[in-house]
């Protein structure tokens, strides 16, 4: 009798590729003065959650780390919700290398960060762990490659 393996990749969800978001044009051109227009104009981007995440993240102080896990929160369940609308089932690859997927893994990364900042170590680990089943690309971009 030959035994057969199964092919796991088989059973792998396709990849979700999210559209475009509007807010990065947007972005692009907009200075500091009108960033927060764009962010009011635009709440469900995951990109513009990000950015502020990333922006608090930099101050480097408490309450700045505070308001930085608000701000990824807020992107990360925007990204989700935006995940569900493609018609991801909760696991699959998310690849970075589809740019409008950045705004949402950027939001898991900085709330990653964020948990660990304030001591939400069991958080800091998953939102890791997620970002890493996602897209091993982003991970190695975001945390770097030497990163454990």
């Amino acid at each position: 009798m030959t035994e057969t393996h199964h092919n796991l990749l088989a059973d792998a969800a396709p990849a979700t590729k999210l559209p475009e978001d509007p807010a990065v044009a947007e972005l692009a051109g907009a200075g500091k003065e009108k960033f927060y227009e764009v962010v009011r104009a635009h709440p469900t981007s995951s990109l513009c959650w990000a950015l502020l995440a990333e922006a608090s993240l930099k101050a480097g102080k408490l309450d700045s780390d505070v308001a930085a896990y608000a701000y990824a929160r807020t992107g990360y369940h925007r990204g989700l919700d935006a995940l569900r609308r493609a018609g991801w089932k909760g696991s699959g690859q998310v690849p970075w290398e589809h740019e409008p997927n950045r705004g949402f893994l950027r939001a898991l990364w900085a709330l990653a960060v964020a948990a660990g900042r304030i001591g939400e170590d069991d958080e800091a680990e998953r939102c890791s762990q997620f970002l890493r089943d996602s897209s091993e690309t982003a991970w190695q971009e975001l945390a770097g490659e030497d990163h454990e």
